[in-house]
């Protein structure tokens, strides 16, 4: 395994993504994922309070009982669950409830990473940030981080931490892939002034960059999109499958997989500390982790980008 720098710890330049644990993998299949991946060397498990209704959190918190001081554990407070009013993703009161949750389903006293999931156009920014801050101060958080929030949001947040003396967002967890690229032309290169360690999610499109979706089939069986409509829904489109196809080939000719080319193409951006990479088998991990010491060229980066552009 290939470590880098976050903070004053080290931290695995491949993290395990657990939106499926629990739910599309069962508690024992989830487990069995963890303790490969920490066998691997990966020390980074990244969650949410929202993933699978909070079973993602339980099957981390009891894969990592007598293991978790060694390990990251990031989790995210801000997608709404059932039962709370209409814009109070990032309230005080929603934080304040929600990471009490976290920490019981986690079975741990403190969060490594707290991401605000998404942006909350109700709740004023200092709000939010007084109540992030004072879970730093409580020692429940360790440090604090956001996603899915564009550059000029990041800026005002950046200026009231600043200003009020808050704790500063320290990650940033952006979309970032060889299709949906859109990161790399504004936030990695704002992360990367601002020395703000990056974990980017969905490398492979929820697996669609694996080449197992084909245009006009239904999802396999046991797939994501199969599991999960809403997701197949967003990823169906024409040009998404061209781009599928056309990757698929250009990995062929380089002697790689659609996946390792998918991967590779992310890690060899210097602004991403690490990728943040799901799993459905311990298989999935060991593939993942051998992408790291592939050498793909430069010209196949070059070749695979200009596939997909414009499409």
């Amino acid at each position: 395994m290939k470590y880098a720098r976050f903070g004053q710890r080290e931290v695995s330049r491949l993290v395990l993504g657990s939106n499926n644990f629990g739910g599309q993998l069962d508690e024992e299949s989830s487990i069995r994922i963890i303790r490969r991946a920490l066998d691997a060397g990966i020390n980074s498990i990244d969650t949410a309070d929202v993933y699978t209704r909070g079973m993602s959190e339980r099957v981390v918190g009891k894969a990592l009982k007598g293991d978790r001081e060694g390990v990251i554990v990031a989790t995210k407070v801000g997608n709404q669950l059932a039962g709370w009013p209409e814009g109070a993703d990032l309230s005080r009161k929603y934080i304040m409830h929600e990471v009490e949750q976290s920490l019981e389903r986690l079975g741990t006293e403190y969060i490594d990473i707290y991401y605000m999931h998404r942006p909350d156009p109700v709740t004023p920014l200092e709000e939010t940030l007084s109540a992030v801050d004072s879970l730093v101060r409580e020692g429940k958080v360790r440090h604090v981080a956001c996603s899915n929030f564009g550059v000029e949001q990041m800026e005002r947040i950046a200026e009231l931490q600043r200003s009020r003396g808050y704790r500063a967002f320290e990650a940033v967890q952006p979309q970032y892939n060889v299709v949906q690229s859109e990161a790399g032309r504004a936030i990695l290169p704002y992360c990367a002034r601002k020395g703000l360690t990056v974990f980017t999610y969905s490398p492979l499109m929820g697996g669609f960059l694996t080449g197992k979706y084909r245009a006009g089939a239904k999802p396999p069986e046991g797939s994501r999109g199969a599991y999960n409509p809403r997701f197949f829904q967003r990823v169906k489109s024409d040009s998404y499958y061209t781009a599928a196809e056309r990757l698929a080939g250009i990995a062929r000719e380089a002697g790689l997989s659609l996946p390792e080319l998918a991967l590779a193409w992310v890690l060899r951006d210097g602004s991403v500390t690490a990728p943040i990479v799901g799993a459905s088998s311990p298989k999935h991990v060991e593939e993942a982790c051998a992408v790291l010491d592939l050498n793909v060229p430069r010209s196949v980066f070059a070749e695979a980008e200009a596939a997909v552009s414009g499409l």
